[in-house]
């Protein structure tokens, strides 16, 4: 029975295509929305947590807070990183970082960029590579040589045709300096604030006793050893730093594992809202198919008749009106699925996000529209259920 009544259903679709075509169009709209936003939502949840993750999300940056006293900054050593690595859990390395805008100049050529101070380690906390030449090394750091590896971008500005290693430029302050470039690093989109292409790195002790005499740390880069958990090391630099100093407001702490978290929190959340926007078409789908069922009703009084007058009991009426009811949703939830896939795959590419499709919200579709189907079919279906055999067989 449950079977034929699937095809009774689907037989009077065929014979009605316009009324099933409208009766319909409600469904498909509320599905083909709620899968578009959800796909759309987690593509671009999950393209940022892309573009963040090139930073590295094993990565932390810490600062002297904003309203940090002189007392508090010149807590920021070289030495504290030391400390900072050996007491707290989960930490791989600590570099100490300075920096400051200078003019860089090879020839007629010229380049103001942001100098970098930073030891060997900095390269294996963001997996930066040189592409010619080398990084600087222990070596440089401990003599305070004068070398210099270039940004991508900066060594092509300073030299256009390549061949840059192994070639002085000055770098101006007050006066000029000699470096000798050692390398030139790979391209590198920028994140956390450091635009790896437009900027140089040096030796940190060159920089804080041949460039710019200064004692204190501007902040340090911290990589997190691998598969540990980044925002439970965070609290424990928080913890580490309030018994420091006394004061949460003497450090920031900033990662691309925090930011990336919220964003994701910004995003699910305008991702729920308005699926459940879009889920308001559901539901007038859904009162859609309560009046074209009750006009059906109204059409067929006379068949409904025949079958109860030849012994259909009610429960078998109330069930043949409510499986067209439910098919009727169903057959439009699996359209909008269809259609809110195929605007969602464009969207991406047109977008350029990567396709993150949610099986979850496939599932959710499908199960509210069949749901919408049973609540607003149930009262055409008891109605129908309901009819006087006498009185449905001298309709006209």
């Amino acid at each position: 029975m449950f079977f034929e009544n699937i095809k009774l259903a689907f037989k009077d679709f065929g014979a009605n295509k316009l009324r099933t075509f409208l009766s319909v169009l409600g469904i498909v709209i509320g599905v083909g929305s709620v899968i578009t936003i959800t796909t759309l939502g987690r593509s671009a949840t999950a393209s940022i947590k892309k573009e963040i993750a090139q930073a590295g999300l094993e990565t932390i940056t810490l600062f002297p807070g904003w309203r940090s006293e002189k007392e508090v900054r010149r807590l920021f050593t070289p030495e504290l990183a030391e400390r900072i690595k050996d007491e707290i859990e989960g930490i791989n390395e600590v570099v100490p970082v300075n920096q400051g805008n200078y003019l860089l100049k090879y020839g007629r050529n010229s380049y103001e960029c942001r100098v970098i101070a930073v030891n060997e380690r900095y390269p294996e906390i963001f997996s930066y590579e040189a592409a010619d030449g080398r990084f600087i090394s222990v070596d440089d750091n401990r003599r305070r040589k004068s070398v210099i590896a270039l940004g991508a971008e900066v060594a092509d500005e300073l030299f256009p045709a390549g061949d840059a290693v192994g070639r002085y430029i000055k770098l101006y302050r007050k006066q000029a300096r000699s470096f000798k470039i050692i390398g030139v690093m790979k391209p590198r989109s920028d994140s956390l604030g450091v635009a790896f292409d437009t900027s140089a790195y040096v030796p940190y002790d060159t920089y804080t006793q041949r460039i710019q005499r200064i004692d204190t740390v501007q902040f340090y880069s911290i990589g997190t050893e691998k598969g540990a958990d980044v925002l439970e090391v965070s609290k424990r630099l928080e913890d580490f730093f309030l018994d420091l100093t006394g004061n949460k407001d003497s450090y920031r702490i900033m990662s691309p594992s925090t930011i990336a978290d919220m964003y994701t929190g910004i995003t699910d959340t305008l991702n729920l809202f308005l699926t459940g926007i879009a889920a308001i078409s559901l539901l007038v789908g859904g009162i859609g198919i309560m009046n074209i069922m009750l006009v059906s009703i109204a059409e067929r009084t006379r068949e409904i008749g025949i079958r109860k007058a030849l012994g259909a009991a009610p429960a078998v009426i109330r069930g043949q009106f409510l499986i067209e009811a439910v098919c009727l949703t169903i057959f439009g939830g699996i359209i909008g699925m269809f259609i809110g896939t195929a605007l969602s795959f464009l969207g991406t590419s047109l977008l350029n996000w990567s396709f993150a499709p949610q099986v979850s919200a496939y599932v959710l579709a499908l199960v509210f529209s069949s749901s919408v189907g049973v609540f607003f079919g149930l009262y055409p279906a008891v109605r129908a259920s309901r009819l006087d055999p006498i009185e449905a067989l001298s309709f006209e």
